[in-house]
């Protein structure tokens, strides 16, 4: 995966960048995301700081897996978590291909829910995602009691598969391919640097 991805969003006129997640820089604000009402019950990662300074270092020590900040013009507001799916335990669940992806993701910054960015910015990183060239689909396992974000999925062309046991939550196993994204939105415009 590339180091950094811009969109400028027109319908809000703000550039969203995806940015690699750097551990000294980015461990206060993580850690203060992961305390906020509306992480906690889908995430469980309220600790302490060093017991998440260890969680947050082995993901990034993870080669599976791109950590990354959303942010909108140049502020951090949301966290990504890009995963390829072989490697991952959501593989023992469907017939995984060699490319599929996966995603988690939260909007950290409270001051950004409920303005409708949700839907944009999952569709730009499904779109970052899929412009890797053996991807052919991208995959989510939200909370099935995380009504808000199983409808979210949905409308960004993600189809439900089946629930899941895993071992943190009961999830909904969803999936988005390249030709029904492609179908579903335009690329539009996006710089990536590497």
């Amino acid at each position: 995966m590339k180091c950094r991805y811009e969109e400028m969003l027109k319908e809000y006129n703000q550039m969203l960048s995806f940015v690699k997640v750097d551990f000294d820089r980015d461990i206060d604000t993580l850690h203060d995301w992961m305390h906020e009402e509306h992480v906690i019950p889908y995430w469980n990662l309220n600790f302490t700081k060093e017991k998440f300074s260890r969680h947050l270092q082995k993901a990034l020590a993870d080669s599976h897996q791109t950590l990354y900040l959303g942010c909108l013009d140049e502020i951090p507001m949301s966290y990504w978590e890009s995963y390829w799916v072989k490697g991952d335990i959501i593989e023992d669940y469907y017939e995984a291909e060699e490319g599929d992806q996966g995603i988690h993701l939260l909007i950290g910054n409270p001051e950004y829910l409920g303005k409708g960015l949700a839907l944009p910015l999952l569709r730009s990183m499904v779109k970052y995602q899929l412009m890797t060239a053996h991807t052919k689909k991208v995959m989510a396992e939200p909370d099935i009691r995380n009504e808000k974000m199983i409808h979210l999925f949905k409308k960004c062309g993600f189809t439900p598969i089946k629930e899941v046991e895993l071992p943190d939550k009961t999830g909904l196993l969803m999936a988005c391919t390249r030709e029904n994204f492609e179908r579903k939105w335009k690329y539009g415009e996006a710089t990536i640097y590497l």
